[in-house]
C-alpha cells in the first residue's frame, strides 16, 4: 500500500477562513442582534468545585453528566456488542428459527424511534422486570463498600435501577445495527476458509471462534468504531427518563442559570472530545492491524 502524503492545499485554507467567518458571525448575531452577554468566566465552577467540608476540588454538574455519559455509554457499548455477536451469528446460520429470531429484532429495533424504545423498556424494564428480580433489594443490602465500587462503575444505589434500565435500552437499540455490521463481516468471509476449518474437523463453534470471528472483527472494525461513537451520542436520548448525564445535566442547568449558549456550547464540545479520542484511538488500532497483517 502505497503511503500518500498529506498536503494542505488553496481549498482548505479557504474552507478554514470560511467557517471562521460564519463563526463571528453567529457570534455578532448572538451579541448584537439578541443582545445577549457571554459568561464563560461562570463556566468552570459548574465543572468542578472545591467542596467546603473536605476542602478537596469535587465534580460538579457538567462533569457528573460526563462521567454518568462515560459509564453508560462504555456499558451499552458492552452489552451491545454481545447482543450484535450473538445475533449475527444467528442471522447467518442454517437454522431458519435462528435466522427468523435474529431478522425480527433488527427489524423491530431499527424501525422503532429511539425515543419510543427509550419509554418502552423504561416503564416495562424498570417497573415489571426489576422488581421481579429484586436487583434494588439486592444492591442495597450489600455492604457500603460494595454499595460505593457499584456507584463508581455504574450509579448510585437510588439511581442504580433507572440507570440498568437505560443501559439496557441503548444496548438493545444500538445492538440491532450492530447486528448487521457483524452479519456482513461474517458473510465477507471468504467461502474456501470454512471449508479448509471444516477439513480440519474443527466443530461450527470452533470454525466461528477461531476462523470465521477473528477475520471478520477487522473487517468491520472501522464500521464497529462508528458505531460505538454512535453510542455516545445516542445516550443523550435517556435525558428523556431523567438520567443524569452529560445532555440532562445540560439541560438543567441552562433552565436554572439562563446561561443557555455557554452551556450547550461546553456540553458540545464535551462530546466532540469524546468522540473524538475515540476515532484517534480505532484509527491507531487500524493502523496496528494492517501491519500486523
Amino acid at each position: 500500500m502505497i503511503a500518500h502524503k498529506t498536503r494542505f492545499r488553496w481549498l482548505d485554507a479557504v474552507i478554514i477562513v470560511a467557517l471562521a467567518a460564519f463563526a463571528v458571525v453567529i457570534g455578532y448575531r448572538i451579541k448584537v442582534s439578541l443582545n445577549y452577554k457571554w459568561h464563560w468566566a461562570s463556566m468552570p465552577q459548574y465543572l468542578v468545585f472545591r467542596n467546603p467540608e473536605t476542602g478537596r476540588w469535587t465534580a460538579n454538574y457538567i462533569l457528573q453528566g460526563l462521567f454518568t455519559t462515560l459509564r453508560l455509554s462504555v456499558w451499552a457499548s458492552i452489552l451491545a456488542t454481545l447482543f450484535g455477536i450473538v445475533m449475527g451469528v444467528f442471522r447467518t446460520t442454517k437454522s431458519l428459527f435462528l435466522r427468523m429470531v435474529g431478522r425480527t429484532y433488527v427489524e423491530i429495533i431499527r424501525n422503532l424511534p429511539p425515543l419510543v424504545l427509550v419509554f418502552i423498556f423504561y416503564f416495562f424494564v424498570a417497573d415489571q422486570i426489576m422488581p421481579l428480580l429484586g436487583l434494588e433489594p439486592f444492591v442495597r443490602s450489600r455492604s457500603p463498600q460494595t454499595q460505593a465500587l457499584l456507584g463508581v462503575l455504574f450509579a448510585p444505589v437510588s439511581r442504580f435501577t433507572q440507570f440498568i434500565s437505560a443501559m439496557v435500552t441503548i444496548a438493545a437499540f444500538e445492538g440491532a445495527y450492530i447486528t448487521e455490521i457483524i452479519r456482513a463481516g461474517i458473510q465477507s468471509v471468504e467461502r474456501g476458509q470454512r471449508e479448509a476449518a471444516y477439513a480440519l474437523g474443527l466443530s461450527w463453534m470452533d470454525q466461528m471462534r477461531l476462523v470465521i470471528l477473528p477475520q471478520a472483527i477487522k473487517r468491520i472494525l472501522p464500521a464497529l468504531a462508528g458505531q460505538f461513537i454512535s453510542t455516545i451520542k445516542d445516550s443523550a436520548i435517556v435525558a428523556a427518563i431523567s438520567i443524569q448525564e452529560l445532555t440532562y445535566q445540560g439541560m438543567q442547568l441552562a433552565v436554572s442559570t439562563h446561561f443557555t449558549f455557554e452551556v450547550w456550547l461546553l456540553v458540545a464540545v464535551l462530546y466532540l472530545v469524546l468522540t473524538l479520542t475515540l476515532s484517534l484511538g480505532v484509527s491507531r488500532l487500524e493502523k496496528s492491524l494492517r501491519k500486523s497483517d
